[in-house]
């Protein structure tokens, strides 16, 4: 192997280990692990609550007492192209933009004892079995640019993601708030100085969301 040949295969093997490390631990590995994505209710109203108009909110969208201004503002912003993430029976019928008032809730509320993951209850969950989808979730939670340091303090989930260990070692598991606009880890140390979305990013959680869940 003359040295022009040595030189183009070390070449290569940097660029490998390269494309390796730019998905950041525990992502890089988890590709290949079992992974549950649910679709979480981001809040539970302590009563049932009208729709009375507040100042301050958003013109032409009431606000309902005791909602967070974060997820009436995500609300009535079309909820970023993922109006099938926002809890049954959280809103009044015809605030949600495209309904017509009077509509019922496609899906019944969840019962007060409904499971829950990492304390909030699920509405549903989808098992990413695709090895492209898996891939595509590793990638998105592991490279660093999807994320920036726009992002609320709040913490209002619409999805959880579990990346399942070999026992007896807990899931790594990451909250997806897009109503706050912010990612939370779980069970292991955040890889990334940031944690809030970018709108690339809520697009790219839009599209898996509609291969896991339709919508």
């Amino acid at each position: 192997m003359n040295t022009r040949t040595l030189t183009i295969v070390a070449v290569a093997a940097v660029a490998s280990l390269t494309a390796c490390k730019s998905i950041a631990p525990p992502f890089d590995r988890l590709k290949d692990s079992p992974i549950t994505v649910y679709r979480l209710q981001n809040y539970e109203p302590p009563a049932v609550a009208t729709a009375t108009p507040v100042p301050g909110a958003t013109a032409g969208a009431p606000m309902i007492p005791g909602l967070p201004p974060e997820i009436q503002n995500w609300v009535t912003q079309g909820a970023a192209g993922m109006g099938s993430l926002i809890p049954p029976g959280l809103l009044p019928p015809g605030l949600i933009p495209g309904t017509a008032p009077g509509a019922a809730p496609p899906v019944a509320a969840p019962p007060p004892d409904a499971p829950r993951f990492e304390g909030f209850r699920i509405l549903g969950q989808a098992q990413a079995m695709d090895q492209k989808l898996k891939e595509d979730l590793a990638t998105l939670f592991g490279t660093e640019s999807n994320f920036d340091s726009a992002m609320a303090q709040c913490l209002y989930p619409e999805v959880g993601v579990s990346f399942q260990q070999p026992p007896p070692m807990l899931p790594d598991n990451v909250l997806v708030s897009f109503s706050c606009n912010h990612v939370e880890a779980k069970n292991f140390q955040w890889p990334h100085p940031n944690k809030g979305l970018k709108q690339e990013t809520i697009k790219k959680f839009s599209e898996i969301n509609k291969k896991l869940f339709g919508g």
